[in-house]
């Protein structure tokens, strides 16, 4: 059964709380990285935990258990229980002053059980707003608290753990992070099973900052055609890429690179070029693919610490007029996209630190641009408060920022075969989605060669 997107239902909401630290915690100023600081990162961002009734559970309260565990994991954790101040000297940098104020709580109830959302669940959710409440005035960027949680139970003894996050805090892992530490504490332990460590200065801008690389992901583009998102009649829907949609991109690259290009890769290129087909840019006009790359581990050389929960990636950014994307075969963006993402290592890191510091922290590029971020790693559908691991866990929705239609992410996800994959949500006006949905359809079915002609291809599933 598919989601069904007129599922409505009524939400119970208590007056939200603050949840302070469970013991006192220290009354100090932390500056963030000048990674964290910038401004395409001064948003709040959703995320959805839907969770299934466990017996093993019966006669314990989800929200009662998270929200104690909140307070204890609010400890070792204590800037996020702090607010943002902005630095009055011109700089614009942000620190945290760990007030230890607390968290928003919200508990809540549904009329509505889980099986109601479908056996697929996935974005777009139905009454996201209802189940992750904009409590007024708590989504600024300074003097206002930097996590909102909502736990709502439903009737069938499972449970929706919700979540806001201010961006400059953490990037997805380093969030996964503090949700694993609430999870532990809710199941029993004393301490989270990996020590948090703030250590921001480690990706500060260097003295004097002096950048490296173009970063031309801040170029100022002018929006000289119109070309951003109208905030109207934006369509919001999930599209599945099994094993079977994957192999046939495949099919579609290059043969030197056939075995060797990742998933990431292949379903990046397929969505740019798709994205732009659909959006009917003028073929002049320059299209922008943004790949969020993580830098931790020892590949880009950081060797950012076990704990370090700060954001530790960078968006490097693909560049082809429109005419040249449309027109060329798979294989062109496949190339644009593995060359951005190659540049970014250790020197590229300080090097955008030092930008930021440079250039008053600018924002990403968003004009005729695409961002997509993989959350496939970051572990979002582990976490277990006690009631098992999520049905469904990581992104609330896509299109989210400051701008939206500009972001997708790549979820894991099993559909109702019992096929694991990935499901990207994908937001676009409702004209652009329809044809967005018939060129990757086209892209699936066409045969690569002659040779191959004779070879059935699937046709593109969508995940509804």
């Amino acid at each position: 059964m598919a989601p069904d997107s007129s599922l409505t239902f009524n939400v119970h909401r208590k007056e939200a709380v603050l949840v302070a630290p469970a013991k006192q915690t220290p009354h100090e100023f932390k500056r963030l990285s000048d990674i964290d600081d910038q401004e395409g990162l001064r948003f709040h961002i959703p995320v959805i935990q839907f969770y299934r009734y466990n017996p093993s559970m019966k006669g314990r309260d989800p929200a009662k258990v998270i929200r104690d565990a909140l307070a204890k994991a609010l400890v070792p954790y204590y800037p996020f229980a702090g607010r943002l101040r902005e630095i009055q000297d011109g700089s614009r940098k942000l620190v945290v002053e760990c007030t230890g104020e607390g968290v928003l709580f919200i508990e809540a109830d549904a009329d509505v059980r889980i099986e109601q959302f479908g056996d697929l669940l996935q974005p777009p959710f139905p009454c996201l707003e209802e189940l992750l409440f904009d409590i007024p005035g708590s989504s600024q960027v300074l003097n206002a608290p930097l996590l909102l949680i909502q736990v709502t139970r439903l009737q069938c003894g499972g449970f929706i753990f919700a979540l806001r996050l201010h961006h400059s805090m953490s990037d997805a892992q380093g969030l996964v992070q503090f949700m694993t530490a609430v999870a532990e504490m809710a199941r029993g332990h004393l301490t989270p099973s990996i020590p948090p460590v703030w250590s921001r200065e480690l990706l500060e801008a260097r003295s004097p900052p002096c950048p490296s690389f173009d970063h031309r992901e801040y170029d100022v583009v002018e929006d000289t055609k119109g070309t951003l998102m109208p905030l109207d009649d934006m369509a919001h829907q999930s599209f599945f890429f099994g094993k079977h949609e994957i192999a046939t991109l495949r099919k579609h690259s290059p043969p030197h690179l056939r075995r060797k290009i990742s998933t990431f890769d292949l379903l990046t290129a397929c969505l740019w070029k798709c994205r732009t087909v659909a959006l009917s840019p003028d073929p002049d006009e320059e299209m922008r693919i943004i790949c969020i790359v993580n830098a931790r581990g020892t590949k880009s050389g950081l060797n950012l610490p076990e704990g370090y929960y700060g954001n530790a990636f960078a968006f490097p950014v693909a560049i082809s007029t429109a005419d040249k994307l449309c027109k060329n075969p798979l294989g062109y963006a496949l190339e644009l996209v593995r060359q951005a993402k190659s540049e970014v290592d250790h020197e590229y890191m300080h090097s955008l630190a030092d930008l930021m510091v440079l250039r008053g922290r600018p924002h990403f590029a968003v004009v005729r641009a695409y961002l997509v971020s993989d959350v496939t790693r970051a572990g979002f559908g582990d976490v277990d408060f006690g009631w098992g691991k999520a049905a469904y866990g990581g992104p609330a929705k896509g299109g989210v920022g400051a701008i939206p239609g500009v972001a997708s992410f790549y979820i894991p996800f099993t559909n109702a075969k019992g096929e694991d994959g990935i499901v990207v949500p994908v937001c676009l006006p409702g004209p652009a989605m329809k044809k967005f949905v018939a060129e990757l359809n086209t892209l699936l079915r066409e045969p690569v060669n002659k040779i191959e002609e004779q070879i059935e291809y699937p046709v593109f599933r969508s995940a509804l």
